[in-house]
C-alpha cells in the first residue's frame, strides 16, 4: 500500500509530479531514498533541474482550430534549441497544449499569473459562503485553501487534468515535464490565446 505522507514528502523534496511520486513510491516500496533515485533515473528530477537554467528562445507558435471554426486556439511554446523545436514530440506537445486550451479554456498559464485581487475576491466568496451555512472559523480556512487548489484546477493551464488522460491524474505541468525528461531541455509555454464563437 502506498504511503500518503512519503508521496508528500517526495514531492517537496524533488518537486516532481505526483503521478510520478506515486510511481516510484510504488517502485521503491515506500522507500524515499529509492523512490528519489528511481526518479533520477527516469529523468524526471533532470527535467525539473532543467525548467531552472537556461534560456528557452526557440520553439513554436502554433495554431488549432476546433468545432467547425468555432473554436480556436494559439500557442507560443519556448525551448533552448531549434533542433528540439522541429522533433516529432515538441509538436505533438505544443497540439496536446492547444487541444487543452480548446477544450477547458484556462485563463492563465501558472498559479503566479493569477492576480492578487482575483485570489482575494475568491476567498471573499468563498469565505462569505461558509459563514453563512455556519462553519467554524477554523475550519474556513481549510475549506478555503481546498476551495482555492479548485480554483486553480479551473483557470490555470499547468494545474489543469490532462484531457485526454485516461488516469484523470495527470496535469498538464506532468505533461511537460516528460517532454523535457525526454527532449533534454528546458520547455515553457510563453502565452496562449483562445477565441470562441
Amino acid at each position: 500500500m502506498i504511503d500518503s505522507k512519503i508521496i508528500k514528502q517526495l514531492r517537496e523534496k524533488t518537486g516532481a509530479g505526483i503521478v510520478d511520486c506515486k510511481k516510484a513510491i510504488e517502485q521503491s516500496h515506500n522507500n524515499l531514498e529509492k523512490a528519489i533515485e528511481i526518479l533520477r533515473k527516469n529523468g524526471v528530477l533532470k527535467a525539473k533541474q532543467k525548467q531552472n537554467e537556461a534560456i528557452s528562445n526557440e520553439g513554436l507558435i502554433e495554431a488549432y482550430i476546433h468545432n467547425q471554426g468555432k473554436i480556436g486556439a494559439l500557442i507560443q511554446v519556448n525551448c533552448q534549441t531549434d533542433f528540439v523545436a522541429r522533433t516529432k514530440e515538441f509538436k505533438d506537445l505544443v497540439h496536446s497544449l492547444l487541444i487543452q486550451i480548446a477544450s477547458m479554456n484556462p485563463k492563465y498559464i501558472k498559479i503566479e499569473d493569477i492576480p492578487d485581487d482575483e485570489i482575494e475576491k475568491e476567498k471573499e466568496i468563498y469565505r462569505k459562503q461558509l459563514e453563512d451555512i455556519g462553519k467554524p472559523e477554523e475550519i474556513i480556512e481549510k475549506i478555503i485553501l481546498g476551495k482555492l487548489n479548485k480554483y486553480y484546477e479551473e483557470v490555470c493551464l499547468l494545474e489543469q487534468f490532462y484531457v485526454k488522460d485516461e488516469s484523470g491524474k495527470k496535469r498538464i505541468k506532468d505533461l511537460i515535464n516528460e517532454a523535457i525528461a525526454k527532449l533534454g531541455e528546458k520547455i515553457e509555454v510563453t502565452r496562449f490565446v483562445r477565441y470562441s464563437l
